[in-house]
């Protein structure tokens, strides 16, 4: 199935690549029709807007040297073609051809757009915060994820997720945590049409359709609208554990789509003032909030922030196109610039708030919630790279007994919350019934999310393993000379 989703989506990505050339050319077998590298060489000229060497004939001879020089090329920009061979290629072996369509998409498309993002997520995140709904920590793992990696190809990863993410966050608690299972109810890719193109998607109405409906009205809107080339079918991503190559691949023309987008001059420095006045009027109501509820219960606190919450979530959408960060700081205006640090500085102050009024729950919730956000907390967090595998095993090793650890305090804490008597000695409640729904429905999602922690926990202390392993393995490769010294080495490790 993964295979098959693949060859299908690169298929789609490959022939909207090719659709700009002239003349137009496309493809129907990606396996066969790269054979005789014309197309591999089509491909990365479009791409690199270089022209490459060719033979023009189709024997055996011309399709082996087209192939080498595609091959010879992409090695010229330092990337790394592990295990592929022009035979391969020439024999059309699926992994490999898939293998290396993925390594382009990835160099030239992904690559390239999550670089027009770094300046801007090594700032701090403009994701907008709901501060009545801690599940959404699109604010604090941003901050976290993007310190940018050594390792270029997780940052660029990293970067896509990070740019999701914001989309996403802007429009309540709908979280993306990956570039799998997150997309399959399809609210994802319909928050960022949105973002994009506010108006087009009624997000209400998505919350209460299937998986698959979403998904086909998302892939729908995308094409007509935004001409994003459907690359995807609903029942690639409704299933247990999507492609994540796919998918990504898809997400990454959104950002095209976001990078193309522009306004006047004029228009937009209009859009900005209007922000700015907005800007100052919520930093106002949510000062006033915090001075008039001082005193009040926790229930009436939390209200009051449901009230503003609602308001503010509904205001903003007028100003989303102009808040969304497109540009870099070297980019932006002056007045952009002051606009965004007005709009980092109001998020600042509702996560702050949140942070204090998720302390106030009553006992025992308190601790229920400590524990919910440690979790939440420990499952957004970057893996560990294993550029250095003995630390990597270290470190894995660490969070799996962390980890295991808190899932040994799910049963106990989901009871303390189930049977919560919501009431004080007045018989008056003590804590509003959607702050338990919202609790209750972060336990779930932590249930339907921790085996596949765990297994990203395992994989990377596995790969970890057998990374030192290898390493290991090269260094006996060489004689030591006695019996003596090989049992001491052995012994060593």
């Amino acid at each position: 199935q993964r295979e098959f989703t693949q060859k299908k989506t690169f298929t789609t990505w490959v022939n909207s690549v090719l659709a700009k050339r002239t003349p137009p050319s496309v493809i129907s077998d990606l396996y066969t029709d790269i054979q005789q590298g014309h197309v591999l060489l089509d491909l990365l000229e479009e791409l690199s807007g270089q022209h490459l060497p060719r033979e023009k004939g189709f024997n055996t001879f011309q399709c082996r040297s087209n192939i080498e020089n595609a091959l010879t090329f992409l090695k010229s920009r330092s990337l790394k073609l592990i295990n592929i061979h022009v035979a391969d290629i020439i024999e059309g072996k699926p992994s490999i051809v898939l293998g290396l369509i993925w390594t382009i998409i990835f160099h030239f498309h992904i690559e390239e757009l999550a670089r027009t993002l770094v300046c801007t997520y090594n700032q701090p995140s403009l994701g907008c915060s709901n501060a009545v709904d801690p599940s959404t920590k699109a604010s604090r793992s941003a901050k976290k994820s993007a310190k940018i990696k050594e390792r270029w190809k997780i940052s660029a990863t990293k970067t896509l997720l990070l740019w999701a993410k914001e989309q996403c966050s802007l429009h309540g608690s709908i979280d993306v945590t990956d570039f799998k299972s997150s997309w399959r109810s399809g609210l994802p890719f319909l928050a960022i049409i949105q973002t994009l193109r506010p108006g087009l998607v009624d997000l209400e109405k998505a919350k209460c359709r299937s998986n698959k409906e979403n998904l086909k009205e998302a892939f729908r809107i995308a094409e007509l609208e935004l001409n994003i080339p459907r690359l995807l079918e609903p029942e690639d991503v409704d299933v247990m554990n999507p492609d994540e190559k796919s998918i990504m691949t898809y997400v990454a023309q959104f950002l095209q789509y976001s990078r193309n987008l522009h306004e006047p001059e004029e228009d937009m420095q209009e859009k900005v003032r209007e922000a700015m006045s907005w800007l100052a009027a919520q930093e106002k109501k949510l000062a006033k909030l915090l001075v008039d509820t001082e005193n009040e219960t926790y229930y009436q606190k939390y209200k009051e922030t449901m009230s503003f919450m609602e308001s503010f979530n509904q205001e903003k959408n007028t100003f989303l196109p102009v808040l969304l960060p497109k540009l870099s700081d070297t980019e932006l205006s002056e007045s952009q610039q002051q606009m965004r640090e007005e709009w980092e500085k109001l998020i600042s102050q509702i996560d702050e708030w949140k942070v204090k009024l998720d302390q106030m729950l009553p006992s025992p919730l308190d601790g229920v919630e400590a524990w919910l956000q440690e979790v939440e907390h420990l499952q957004a967090e970057d893996l560990p790279d294993l550029q250095d595998s003995f630390k990597a095993m270290l470190a894995f090793r660490e969070i799996i007994v962390i980890f295991k650890g808190l899932m040994d305090c799910f049963d106990s804490h989901l009871d303390t919350l189930q049977s919560f008597k919501n009431e004080d000695e007045k018989n008056m409640p003590l804590v509003l019934p959607e702050k338990l729904e919202e609790m209750k429905r972060r336990f779930s999602n932590i249930c339907f999310t921790s085996s596949n922690t765990f297994l990203e926990y395992h994989y990377g202390l596995c790969s970890a393993i057998a990374n030192e392993v290898m390493l290991k393995l090269n260094i006996w490769d060489m004689k030591y000379g006695t019996k003596e010294s090989v049992e001491s080495l052995l012994e060593n490790w």
